[in-house]
């Protein structure tokens, strides 16, 4: 299974907490999941992590971060905000699927999604962190 994959796959464990807090009652296998994504992180993940912490340096990003049965590849709790960055895979018609209804799933926590493709953050950062710096309220 590839990184991609990995992340889109819902499991069946039971909330933690009532499912309140930063973590939407994500359970022990999703934390396990996500500390291995960022042990094995993408060069483009790389390259926006530093530019969040340069360009936003007051606003507290997390890497990899556990939301339900869900990991977010970055989020901020205080903007209730989960930036995505999608490679390639997210091309083929059943993951756009499983994009679709975990946006929705994530927006029925009240948390707001916004993507950016592997090629926009290599070729249009600029553009990319004016978006961000839109939905920072």
């Amino acid at each position: 299974m590839t990184e991609d994959e990995n992340k889109n796959v819902q499991t069946k464990v039971p909330p933690l907490g009532g499912g309140g807090g930063m973590f939407y009652g994500a359970g022990k296998l999703i934390f396990e999941r996500a500390k291995k994504l960022r042990n094995n992180v993408t060069n483009e993940e790389m390259i926006l992590w530093g530019m969040l912490k340069d360009k936003f340096p007051t606003v507290k990003f997390r890497r990899q971060h556990p939301i339900s049965n869900y990991i977010a590849d970055f989020y901020c709790h205080s903007q209730k905000l989960i930036i995505e960055i999608d490679g390639s895979i997210h091309d083929i018609e059943e993951v756009k699927m499983n994009d679709a209804q975990r946006q929705k799933d994530l927006e029925n926590l009240g948390l707001r999604i916004i993507r950016f493709t592997n090629k926009e953050i290599r070729n249009n950062m600029n553009t990319v962190l004016q978006s961000i710096e839109k939905n920072i309220k």
